[in-house]
């Protein structure tokens, strides 16, 4: 007759082993461990062994893996933000640089519009100095009168407007950059070159010169004394008197040159 473990329908494995695997304890003759089917492990479960040992054994070196492939990975995102760190100081200095060289642009065509508007205006200005020249001849002379003044005293207001300033006074240091000598001589009435007259005011805007002053300048020293007329060459020696031929003799005198010919 079978027993009731048998009659499960499936092998009936008894435990033997004299040392029980999960305390470590010796056992008793006769004590043995519960029978257990075959089939309760089920066909797809591995066995306890080999295999467990070897998935146990495996477990650290999975762990040390994962431990390096955390480290592979932390020194990439160093180095891609260390990369990126890089790009955007590089994108920042060019940003930097392109400002720079826009605002240097800026101020480089304001000055040449300013430089462009100053020549425009010093060209139509210098064009109008003649007419300023006939206007102070004019007023020198008192003939500025009438509706003539009145349109030379516009004219002269519109030019100021613009910018246009005339210079150079009698009796100011003669200066070579703004001045202009025509005439010189020597005074005692000055201690250094001095502009004594001024034959034609000079003009400028702002501190472009259109025109030097036209001047008369004197130096301090002895004034020049009237030279006394050179003598042809030929006659020295001679009397103003004297003939070309006797020396102290009236040849030359229309009046001697008659009685000798009433004499002939």
């Amino acid at each position: 007759m079978s027993s009731p473990e048998e009659s499960n329908g499936g092998p009936v494995i008894r435990d033997l082993r004299r040392i029980d695997p999960a305390t470590g304890q010796v056992r008793e003759p006769g004590q043995g461990g519960s029978a257990q089917p075959g089939a309760a492990r089920g066909p797809g479960k591995p066995k306890p062994g080999r295999h467990a040992a070897a998935a146990a054994g495996s477990a650290p070196h999975q762990g040390q893996g994962r431990a390096g492939a955390d480290r592979k990975d932390a020194a990439e995102r160093t180095a891609a933000e260390q990369d990126a760190v890089e790009q955007l100081a590089e994108r920042t200095a060019d940003l930097q640089r392109l400002t720079a060289e826009y605002a240097n642009y800026r101020k480089r065509v304001e000055r040449d519009r300013v430089a462009v508007r100053e020549q425009a205006l010093a060209n139509v200005l210098y064009g109008l100095l003649p007419v300023l020249d006939d206007i102070g001849r004019a007023r020198e002379h008192g003939e500025l009168v009438g509706g003539f003044k009145s349109v030379a005293d516009s004219l002269e207001t519109t030019v100021a407007k613009l910018g246009l300033e005339s210079f150079g006074e009698n009796g100011e240091p003669f200066d070579p950059n703004v001045h202009e000598a025509l005439m010189h001589s020597y005074s005692n009435d000055v201690t250094e070159p001095t502009c004594v007259q001024i034959l034609q005011p000079g003009y400028r805007v702002g501190e472009r010169i259109l025109r030097p002053a036209r001047v008369a300048v004197a130096e301090p020293g002895e004034p020049d004394e009237p030279g006394k007329p050179e003598r042809p060459e030929g006659l020295e020696g001679q009397d103003s008197t004297g003939g070309p031929d006797e020396p102290g003799g009236n040849a030359g005198d229309p009046a001697s040159r008659q009685e000798t010919r009433d004499q002939d």
